[in-house]
């Protein structure tokens, strides 16, 4: 299938390089930074000079920040949309914002998937990602190939926008671990108890995780980027999660301080910092 990808960053460009691995036709655009295009363009994909260009493509691969961003991307990819193309959103939106693209793009005869991720940009290289999907059983069989190039786990939780409430059940639960950790270890630092020891009593234990395990193991070494996810796209995504509890019914304080966190970590300036930061000594009011 010709792929259209818009977003060639570090998610974008190992799923990019698992669809070129499968056989598949891929047309990139150049946003910031050149080089993921160029390495793609060398592995065989076409560098497309347009938007207008990108929608020749059968699907169209979104890798972009935030539901506005997606919004406004599709408001200029419309005009050039037909009948029988495929839109998928691998980033974390909101839902209502999906279900009414999806709505609209119906109209158009233009189908609409919602398929966030699960793992990061080492697992997009690999092809071993998860995707959480919203698409209607007609959609989903359609684009389960190309999903099945860069993730070994894939789930349809029901129509568009079901798999982007799932994602921020999942970025909540991750966002939430983040925190905690960040304050223990700096709890742990002010009682000079030693970060290698605890680290190492807490594999054995039930708090070990994926989590504590990327953000202390590379801190320990005086790496504190080893968890590889923004903090503004953090608090973007608890942002989203709010909104939706308090839909639900299902806000609470725990989800407010979350929340705030996160925010505050953005207003402060560290926005472009990873997560991990958080633990750093030597940066201030990042948590």
């Amino acid at each position: 299938m010709h792929v259209g990808l818009i977003g060639a960053g570090m998610m974008g460009h190992g799923m990019a390089a698992n669809l070129l691995k499968h056989g598949h036709q891929l047309s990139v655009i150049a946003h910031r930074n050149r080089a993921p295009i160029e390495d793609l363009v060398a592995k065989g994909a076409r560098e497309a000079k347009s938007l207008q260009d990108i929608a020749q493509a059968g699907a169209i691969l979104l890798c972009v920040t935030t539901s506005k961003v997606v919004e406004d991307t599709i408001g200029q990819l419309r005009p050039h949309l037909r009948a029988g193309q495929i839109i998928m959103d691998a980033g974390t939106s909101a839902p209502a914002a999906t279900r009414k693209l999806a709505h609209e793009l119906q109209a158009l005869g233009v189908a609409y998937a919602d398929i966030p991720l699960t793992g990061g940009p080492e697992q997009a290289e690999q092809g071993t990602l998860g995707v959480l999907c919203g698409a209607s059983p007609e959609t989903f069989a359609r684009i389960s190939p190309l999903l099945g190039c860069f993730a070994t786990t894939i789930r349809r939780f029901g129509p568009p926008g079901s798999g982007h409430t799932a994602k921020l059940m999942s970025n909540y639960l991750v966002t939430g671990m983040v925190a905690l950790v960040a304050e223990t270890f700096g709890a742990a630092r002010a009682a000079a108890i030693d970060w290698k020891d605890l680290y190492e009593a807490m594999l054995n234990g039930s708090g070990n995780s994926g989590v504590l395990r990327k953000m202390v193991e590379p801190a320990l070494k005086g790496d504190f980027d080893g968890y590889r996810f923004a903090l503004a796209n953090a608090a973007k995504d608890i942002g989203y999660y709010a909104e939706l509890a308090g839909e639900l019914g299902c806000g609470s304080k725990l989800t407010d301080c979350v929340a705030e966190i996160f925010a505050r970590a953005v207003e402060t300036g560290h926005g472009g910092r990873n997560v991990s930061q958080m633990l750093n000594p030597a940066t201030d009011n990042v948590s």
